[in-house]
């Protein structure tokens, strides 16, 4: 089945453009056979398809819930959760990678780094210190292996460092735009129909490829070295966002306990 793994949605990232039944109208014009939504800290975009698309139209595309969350010390990771399992904290940016790792784990899910070689702050290699990196690897179960909005020389890293921790990898665009979506794909050799097939696929780890080709109209080739001015300010907007939200995730870790 083929998939599109990294999707934002207008509903659920507050920079994505394409609503999700375009995005899904799309994919499908493209041969897609699911999505998994991938929105920044939120499960907004999901929500909306459960609630408005699920049950009236394209009955035969899966659309997987995912998140794309912004860890404090480790950039953006990609994680999945069991179709039955719905923890808040997930929506509340800036936990610590180890402690992610840890609640993801305990509840049945699975995670990797999007992007991991790309830019600072947003990316595992150029964001969690190097003495950190070997004992984090190993405890991730795929990491993107291509993404349509990086750079070459980003997504040959993130295939060697998935062959030196023999990781799946995932494919995914990306996509914050129309032009952008289906971009980059993962073939995964089973049938995958809703979140728990596809951790169980990738707990196999057999048989997933991933590929693409490269967009180019990002806002890093557009505004050139200006790009630093956006990727510095995000780590401000990162650390404001984690400490606005100290208290919640505090309050969720305890119901946790």
């Amino acid at each position: 089945m083929k998939f599109d793994m990294h999707c934002h949605t207008k509903e659920g990232s507050m920079d994505g453009k394409v609503p999700i039944d375009d995005f899904i109208a799309e994919l499908i014009r493209k041969g897609f056979d699911g999505m998994l939504v991938s929105d920044h800290n939120s499960y907004n975009g999901y929500r909306a398809w459960k609630r408005n698309i699920k049950d009236q139209k394209y009955k035969d595309f899966v659309v997987l819930k995912g998140i794309e969350y912004d860890t404090i010390d480790a950039g953006h990771i990609l994680v999945i959760m069991p179709e039955n399992v719905k923890l808040k904290i997930l929506e509340l940016r800036g936990l610590p990678v180890q402690i992610l790792i840890d609640i993801v784990h305990k509840n049945g899910g699975i995670l990797g780094p999007a992007h991991p070689c790309g830019e600072k702050y947003l990316s595992f290699t150029n964001t969690l210190k190097k003495r950190n990196q070997m004992a984090v690897m190993n405890q991730f179960d795929f990491l993107e292996g291509f993404n349509a909005c990086e750079s070459v020389e980003s997504n040959h890293c993130a295939k060697v460092l998935a062959e030196m921790y023999a990781l799946p990898t995932f494919g995914g665009s990306d996509a914050h735009k129309t032009d952008c979506i289906g971009m980059a794909y993962t073939d995964i050799p089973d049938q995958i129909h809703c979140e728990s097939d596809l951790i169980r696929a990738v707990k196999l780890g057999e048989g997933i490829k991933c590929g693409g080709s490269y967009y180019r109209g990002t806002t890093k080739e557009k505004i050139g070295k200006a790009n630093n001015i956006l990727v510095q300010s995000f780590w401000f907007y990162n650390r404001l966002g984690s400490l606005y939200r100290h208290h919640r995730r505090k309050t969720e870790m305890h119901k946790m306990v």
